[in-house]
């Protein structure tokens, strides 16, 4: 009996070496190496003979490329077409990653049950639940159309044939780590039987044009759990975030084939499921205190959609030889640097006093778009002065002390004075471009000193 053949495959990134290493020198993690069986290479030959056809394939001009065919389906869920670029992509295989518990069966569930009534056929694959639980869910979100298709199945042969014998435009796959092909002999959710697995699928939705949802679990570090491969594989790779104890959610696109991956869908996590917010400002400042120092609400853009979010700083004096820096929903980095400018170009001594910043609500956000707003709201805790309710503030803050322009500045205003906002405090470079939105007060600043002093200069 002939030796199997094994090699050693980094857990995390999913590099092969021919022997055991310490180190990856792909990813450069520590003791992620683990000895699997290699792949027979007939297999892969017949699998990629099956997904060539019978003849040799034929170039062509570009001309003669149709695009007839690429008509995208709608989900029936306004937050995850946006996701997706607008609509699900024919023959596309997309990647839904999240931490346990977050709500990834449940989003694919209810877009099933969307498809399903607009007489669609779609074929649901679990491999963690059985008919009886899925079953349960369903009934508490509301009424299926008989036309949604259930299997509980973990053989990707078994599932390749019911594929191809039902027929169906939309296939979710729950999840990938459960997944095991009968010609790896390693155990389900290795980084062998999710890239192979992986593979077989991304054939059977180019191949026949079936459409692919596949679930993927999230590691401690907050990436999918297996190979970094799988995500080069799809076409599309979202991740769902948010508190799992908190009722909000959020979809954000990483990577998209077929549209933006700065976009980002809201929901809200319900007893009958989750359900849209369409208004993710409103939303997020809900609760705002009234007359509080260290509060003001800043701007962010999330592709084309501008956010409105209370940003929080609590400024005291410490106790400590090396004050406190904290920051939850923001780069921390950010914060110290932010800081930094603002005592040496503002001239406030925050050098003896822990700073503690919150962005309400629990979402994270990086753009530079929040700088103005961390800045001010350091400020008002230190100062102790109050920032009145109408007041929304947005720009990026240089290391000199100035406040450059951002994008979208005509955007943003017009979403504050729809809220309504009634001072903005921007970039003096922005202010020609929201000039004609009425009603609302533009407040022009060129440096960190000159915002302070407008915010704080009646102390």
């Amino acid at each position: 009996m002939p030796k199997t053949k094994t090699l050693f495959f980094c857990q995390n990134c999913g590099f092969e070496a021919p022997k055991w290493m310490g180190q990856c020198p792909a990813c450069r993690e520590w003791n992620t190496f683990a000895e699997e069986p290699a792949a027979p290479a007939s297999q892969r030959k017949t699998a990629g003979a099956a997904s060539s056809g019978k003849g040799a394939p034929h170039p062509k001009h570009l001309g003669e490329i149709s695009l007839e065919d690429s008509v995208r389906l709608g989900t029936g869920m306004e937050e995850l077409d946006r996701v997706l670029g607008g609509g699900i992509m024919q023959g596309s295989l997309v990647l839904v990653g999240g931490d346990p518990g977050i709500g990834k069966s449940t989003l694919l569930l209810q877009m099933c049950r969307n498809l399903a009534s607009a007489g669609e056929k779609v074929l649901y694959i679990s491999g963690e639940e059985s008919l009886q639980q899925i079953r349960i869910r369903a009934d508490r979100m509301g009424r299926f159309s008989d036309s949604l298709l259930l299997l509980c199945e973990t053989d990707l042969g078994a599932i390749r044939e019911a594929i191809l014998r039902a027929g169906p435009r939309v296939v979710i796959i729950d999840s990938i780590q459960t997944m095991y092909n009968e010609g790896i002999s390693s155990a389900p959710g290795s980084v062998s039987q999710v890239r192979e697995s992986t593979g077989v699928l991304m054939q059977i939705a180019k191949g026949s044009g079936i459409s692919i949802f596949i679930v993927g679990h999230v590691t401690k570090e907050g990436v999918v759990a297996g190979p970094r491969v799988l995500e080069h594989m799809v076409d599309t790779v979202l991740y769902f975030e948010g508190d799992r104890h908190a009722a909000y959610r959020v979809l954000r696109g990483v990577k998209n084939r077929f549209g933006s991956t700065n976009e980002i869908g809201v929901f809200e996590m319900c007893q009958e499921g989750l359900r849209e917010v369409k208004n993710p400002s409103e939303y997020m400042l809900e609760g705002k205190p009234q007359g509080a120092s260290g509060s003001i609400v800043a701007c962010t853009m999330e592709g084309t959609r501008p956010v409105l979010l209370e940003v929080q700083a609590l400024v005291c004096q410490s106790s400590l030889a090396f004050p406190r820096r904290t920051a939850t929903g923001t780069d921390i980095n950010r914060v110290n640097l932010l800081l930094a400018v603002l005592e040496k170009r503002a001239g406030l001594r925050l050098s003896a006093c822990d700073v503690y910043v919150n962005i309400a609500g629990g979402i994270r956000m990086n753009e530079p778009a929040l700088d103005l707003g961390i800045v001010l709201a350091a400020a008002s805790s230190l100062r102790d002065v109050p920032v009145e309710d109408h007041v929304i503030a947005f720009g990026e803050v240089g290391l000199s002390g100035e406040v450059r322009s951002v994008s979208m500045a005509a955007q943003r205003v017009q979403e504050a004075a729809k809220l309504g906002f009634e001072t903005v405090i921007l970039p003096a470079s922005c202010k020609k471009q929201a000039e004609r939105i009425s009603g609302v007060n533009l407040v022009g600043v060129r440096t960190v000193r000159e915002a302070v002093q407008f915010l704080c200069g009646r102390e």
